[in-house]
């Protein structure tokens, strides 16, 4: 690997060089299946044909013009996504964490609104919020904080799926909102309880708290809904973040309000030279149109069901196995000891996979699986963790 990048990353011993559907080729020619997808990026695999076009097309008309002028892919990409999942407004930016800057901007700004001099935002343990700086103090993970302390005042962090510890901050005056993910993917694929997101809807209400969802890993369709919060029925957020899936490789993010979060930025209080131009959103418009066209919402539902099912059948009765859990394709296999072996491994047997919260080990494939390609991850799965097993 080159010398001349910065070592912020532990790079497997690959270059990839071209890739088609869920597959990758390195420089020798070898194939890879991905069952990780850029971590939850290529929701429609690489080089989509309907995503290539929209790029060639677009990049030989317009590629960049400034948020100080209407851009037209801009205002219908906002519409779409208001339309499927329910909020109002739209702000574009580059990236996840991007977007949750956007958030936390928000939930200090509607504290202010009510005059509260000092907002507190609740965030849950084992999240993951992003690595600028805001995003970095909201994230409960002190393992990826260390060394960037003072970190930004202002966050109050619980367990995650506890309402009962949730209402026990109530009594604080300063809290404003409650920041956190339908699933946790960082934090070892862990979807929130049945009926938590209801629960802290109606908490917020009560409280006068923004409800404010990192959907940056879970949105577009990855967890078998466009949105993980609507797995449950009448949840809407107030603020809710995206990125990932939403431009299938191209960077994009997105930071949605409704109801009251809607009028609390104004010109000047929020931007992005980058955010939001021409390309990036007919990319992204593109894939919410072929996610619908293609029927691959449910078919993330269905899919991950059949890879949990089969991995979780083919590894019953291994010492050390856990449990499999996640919705959709956001599969997390977790085992009884720390497994960072186990991406090489599988690597070596021509899979990518990806191993999060020490023990889990996560898979993340896009959405355009066939069966049978879905069957030959779950597989590979099994046979890397078992033959891991019996050699240690």
């Amino acid at each position: 690997m080159s010398d001349f990048l910065l070592p912020t990353y532990n790079r497997q011993p690959v270059r990839f060089v071209r890739g088609e559907g869920p597959y990758l080729w390195d420089e020798a020619g070898v194939q890879y299946l991905d069952a990780v997808s850029g971590i939850a990026v290529t929701g429609l695999g690489h080089a989509h044909p309907d995503i290539a076009e929209a790029h060639c097309d677009q990049a030989k008309t317009l590629i960049h013009t400034s948020n100080l002028y209407g851009i037209p892919w801009q205002e219908r990409l906002g519409e779409r996504l208001a339309a499927l999942s329910g909020m109002e407004k739209v702000f574009f930016g580059n990236s996840g964490s991007e977007a949750n800057e956007a958030a936390i901007k928000l939930a200090r700004l509607h504290g202010r609104r009510r005059e509260i001099d000092s907002p507190k935002i609740v965030v849950m343990e084992h999240s993951f919020h992003g690595r600028t700086m805001a995003a970095l103090a909201a994230t409960g993970n002190a393992a990826i904080q260390k060394g960037f302390e003072p970190l930004l005042d202002g966050f109050v962090r619980v367990p995650y799926g506890d309402i009962a510890a949730l209402e026990q901050v109530a009594n604080d005056s300063q809290i404003v909102a409650v920041l956190l993910e339908p699933v946790q993917g960082e934090g070892g694929v862990r979807p929130a309880p049945t009926g938590y997101l209801a629960a802290v809807r109606a908490l917020c209400d009560q409280q006068d708290w923004l409800m404010m969802v990192d959907e940056v890993q879970t949105g577009v369709a990855r967890t078998g809904r466009w949105f993980g919060f609507q797995h449950e029925a009448e949840v809407l957020p107030d603020v809710m973040s995206l990125a990932k899936g939403l431009g299938n490789g191209v960077p994009i993010g997105a930071c949605l309000t409704a109801g009251r979060a809607t009028d609390l930025f104004g010109p000047g209080s929020h931007g992005s030279t980058f955010g939001g131009n021409p390309l990036v959103c007919r990319a992204a418009a593109t894939v919410l149109e072929v996610i619908e066209r293609d029927g691959l919402v449910m078919r993330a539902e269905k899919l991950g069901q059949s890879i949990a099912d089969r991995i979780r059948d083919g590894l019953a009765g291994l010492d050390g196995f856990r449990e499999v859990r996640g919705r959709g394709l956001m599969i997390g296999i977790e085992l009884d000891r720390p497994a960072g072996e186990l991406v090489g491994r599988a690597l070596e047997q021509g899979l990518l996979i990806n191993v999060t919260a020490g023990s889990v080990v996560r898979l993340l494939p896009p959405l355009i699986l066939s069966e049978s390609q879905a069957d030959l991850i779950a597989d590979r799965v099994i046979g890397v963790i078992r033959d891991w097993y019996a050699a240690n």
